[in-house]
């Protein structure tokens, strides 16, 4: 792959779309390396650009889909692999994506991308949220975020993103990118991630939306304790009869006491839910007893 600046190939990196193109040979090998990927993977890359990931990809496996949101790279794409007939091009956000589209039965996608650093947090939710028709997910990333997904319990970096993530995946941070290796270079630098969605979830929610719903309020102000933090969804008796230590603050909470909590919550909704069927029903029954009526 040269390593010629994108303009002299045709296409200056964009801002706006969070590109940094990667162009250092032995950190592209380390990545497949990581990935090995197999012809019969169902493969698909998100953000391809220059396509520097994208050809021994290819190389590799024959077959391979992309989303791009940049048309102006479309045309580039399709003439540099178009001697590769299973090489499809899906131009578009990859957040709006249907990525059941290019599922064929019985398999599940492997995912890989160098994901724009302004969008990476919304990318891996939305990938989350489809997790049971995922593999597996090789990601390049913001060092920090990487470093936020494998966070452990007690440490700066634990927050939504680190519960989430380690709810529905095994997360394990392969190796560092420094700056040099991308065109432009970027401010910071960047990692690889490995994401595996067990097939088993470790700590099962009642309701994971109830999970995420709680999890979110528990962070939306992190310097404050869960008393205080979780007080709009359950109060801190009923936190404190399934174990939790409202004293805390949301950082220093396992997964599992999260789901805990979760499963407390979605009880109370679930309660306070038949009380009102039970109101209504007891209404209607009032409503159709002729004793019961007006007497107008």
């Amino acid at each position: 792959m040269s390593k010629q600046p994108q303009k002299a190939q045709g296409h200056r990196a964009r801002k706006r779309f969070g590109q940094n193109f990667l162009h250092d040979h032995h950190v592209i090998d380390k990545i497949v390396r990581a990935i090995h990927p197999k012809a019969t993977d169902a493969l698909v890359e998100i953000g391809p650009g220059m396509g520097a990931l994208t050809e021994p990809l290819l190389e590799a496996c024959g077959k391979l889909d992309v989303v791009e949101l940049d048309r102006d790279l479309i045309p580039i794409l399709r003439t540099k692999f178009f001697n590769y007939p299973d090489f499809r091009i899906h131009e578009g956000d990859a957040l709006k994506f249907d990525f059941g589209t290019i599922l064929q039965p019985g398999q599940q996608l492997r995912i890989v991308g160098n994901l724009p650093y302004n969008i990476s947090t919304p990318l891996i939710f939305h990938f989350l949220a489809h997790h049971h028709m995922v593999l597996d997910m090789h990601f390049m990333l913001q060092k920090e975020v990487v470093e936020r997904l494998a966070a452990s319990p007690g440490t700066g970096d634990y927050g939504r993103l680190s519960i989430m993530a380690q709810y529905f995946c095994k997360v394990e941070p392969l190796f560092v990118v420094g700056p040099g290796s991308f065109n432009p270079p970027p401010k910071v630098d960047s990692a690889i991630v490995r994401l595996v969605p067990y097939d088993v979830l470790p700590y099962p929610a009642k309701d994971h939306k109830t999970l995420e719903h709680v999890v979110r309020e528990a962070f939306s102000m992190r310097r404050k304790t869960l008393r205080n933090t979780l007080k709009r969804l359950i109060d801190a008796e009923a936190l404190e009869a399934i174990g939790i230590d409202v004293t805390l603050r949301p950082e220093r909470l396992t997964l599992a006491e999260y789901v805990r909590i979760s499963d407390a919550v979605f009880d109370l909704k679930s309660a306070a839910a038949d009380n009102a069927d039970t109101d209504v029903t007891h209404s209607d029954a009032l409503n159709n007893d002729p004793e019961s009526q007006d007497e107008y």
